[in-house]
Order: structure tokens, then sequence, then C-alpha cells
């Protein structure tokens, strides 16, 4: 017999409709198997969409699945605060534990300085991976000679998914970029995360938020099919971790950082970063930003 599930479609990192990074949520997914949902992602063809089910742990919130137009992720940004707007509902709860794939994931809910209700995640734990030659990089991007940074060299990091961290020297190289050339990225190194991050280190920030460090960025991953993302919540705390291990990001506690992301591709999104510190010098990232509600809808299968 045939049953509709119901879902809500959003816009995470963004004030603004239509701006930010789209997402749907299938607010109650019982019932419906692996291959389903990949095929529903497939259908909508958002950078990503998640499927709600209930928790394990009756103290959490639910338990979420995230997919890609291609694959599941055990982890992601926006699809993780998109989902706390939507199963917070009208509740003023203030703290929230989605389950997902990497484990318990802490969302936080705070008003930003403009007065917009931000939904802050708590970034797993990051590791490093390998530096990668700048030559093959430059060469998959459509990048000039010298316009990645010396003191920005592409490394992976990830927090969960792996990304390759790329550092320009100015926001005009990062938007010069058509798309990533990634066949000759994985010919040239074998090892390549298929999720690569760029940006560019702004002069001034805009000051939203109190941010006195801003970054532009764009993230490509044609692998799994997103040719640009918008918004890149899971990278934007190895992000910073990245900055900070390369000195362009004090480690210092209560350090704020904007990351302007989707702008190129018409969907400006604002990726708000707070790092925490504690006596050991130690560091926890939250990444943080607003959602905006666009529709609800029903699938029936």
């Amino acid at each position: 017999m045939p049953r509709s599930y119901g879902f809500v479609k959003v816009d995470v990192f963004t004030t603004v409709a239509f701006e930010g990074n789209p997402l749907a949520v299938f607010t109650d997914a019982v019932g419906l198997d692996t291959a389903t949902m990949q095929q529903i992602a497939c259908e909508l063809n958002l950078s990503e969409t998640t499927f709600v089910f209930p928790p394990a742990d009756p103290k959490h919130a639910a338990s979420v699945r995230i997919f890609t137009p291609r694959s599941e992720l055990q982890f992601a940004g926006h699809p993780t605060l998109g989902t706390a707007y939507v199963v917070r509902g009208d509740s003023e709860a203030d703290r929230l534990v989605l389950e997902e794939g990497i484990g318990p994931v802490p969302v936080r809910v705070a008003l930003g300085t403009d007065g917009a209700v931000q939904f802050w995640l708590t970034t797993p734990p990051i590791t490093f991976g390998n530096k990668i030659d700048a030559a093959p990089v430059e060469h998959a991007l459509g990048l000039r000679p010298n316009d990645i940074r010396p003191d920005a060299p592409p490394e992976v990091a990830g927090a969960g998914p792996k990304f390759l961290f790329v550092g320009l020297r100015n926001r005009e190289a990062v938007d010069r970029i058509e798309l990533l050339d990634y066949r000759a990225l994985r010919a040239a190194v074998p090892d390549a995360p298929t999720e690569v991050f760029v940006f560019a280190m702004l002069e001034e920030s805009d000051n939203e938020d109190g941010n006195t460090y801003a970054v532009y960025s764009r993230m490509f991953a044609p692998e799994i099919g997103v040719s640009e993302d918008p918004a890149t919540g899971s990278a934007t705390g190895p992000l910073a971790a990245y900055m900070i291990r390369h000195g362009l990001l004090p480690l210092a506690n209560g350090q704020r950082m904007l990351s302007e992301q989707g702008t190129k591709m018409g969907r400006r999104s604002l990726l708000h970063v707070l790092v925490h510190v504690n006596d050991a010098n130690e560091s926890t990232i939250e990444v943080g930003g607003s959602v905006v509600p666009i529709a609800r809808g029903e699938m029936t299968l």
C-alpha cells in the first residue's frame, strides 16, 4: 500500500530565502530503506537530504541519516543544523543532540548579534592528513602559477569527511575557478579526497557577529554528485583548524571567524566559527548559522 512521507525544505547558513544551502528534511522516515533514501536524494538533487528516525538514546532529539545525490554521509554541517531547526520546531529548547553516523552531534541554539536565531554544532574531532604538491592541484582547478599561497599549502583535514584545503592569494583567484577536474587530480594524487575546499583571506571583515577574521570560500565535490556546494559546515571547523595550524587564525578562547561561501553560484552563505580553548590549550570548534524555512511537501511511495 502506498505511504506518504512528509518533508520540509529549508535554506541553511542564511537569513534570506533562496540563499544559503538548501536542504530537504524527511521528518518521519520510518519504513524507508537505504536504497529508497538514496533514490529520493538523487530525485531531489540537493547537495544533501536528511531522513529523521527515532533516537537510540531517548535523551537525544533524533537519529539522522544524510544523503548526497550519490552517497550517504556519516556527518555533514548544513544537514545537521537544518535538521536541528526542523526537529526543534516551535519549542524553546536551547540544546539538542542528533545521532549521526559519526556519533552524537551536539547542537546549541542562540541569538546572533543581528537578532536572528542561530544553530551551532560542535565539530567532531579533527584530524590532518597529507600535504599535497601544489602543481597538480593548480592544474585540476585551472589556477595560475603562484595562485596558491606558500603559507597555505594544499593539505588534507577533516572531521569525518576529508577535505583538501587550498589557500589562495585573493578572492579573484577563488572566483576564477570554473570547475574541478577531479580525474586529473586523482591521476596525479591517487589518494586525494573527493572534496576540495578553496579559500582566500579577506582583508576586512564585514564585522558580522563581531568577526575580525573572514574568508571567502568555495567547495567542489563532483565525485559525490555535488559540482559545487553553497555552504559546507563539515569543512568549516576543519578550515579553522587548518588556519590555526598555519598561523592564519589565532588560537584563542572565544576567537571568531566568518566564512562566506556560495556567493559565486548565487547562494551566498555565512558560516560562523567560534573557537573554544581549554587550560590544556586544546581547542573545540563550533560552526553556526541561521535557517530559513522555504516549503513543505509530501512524497508518496
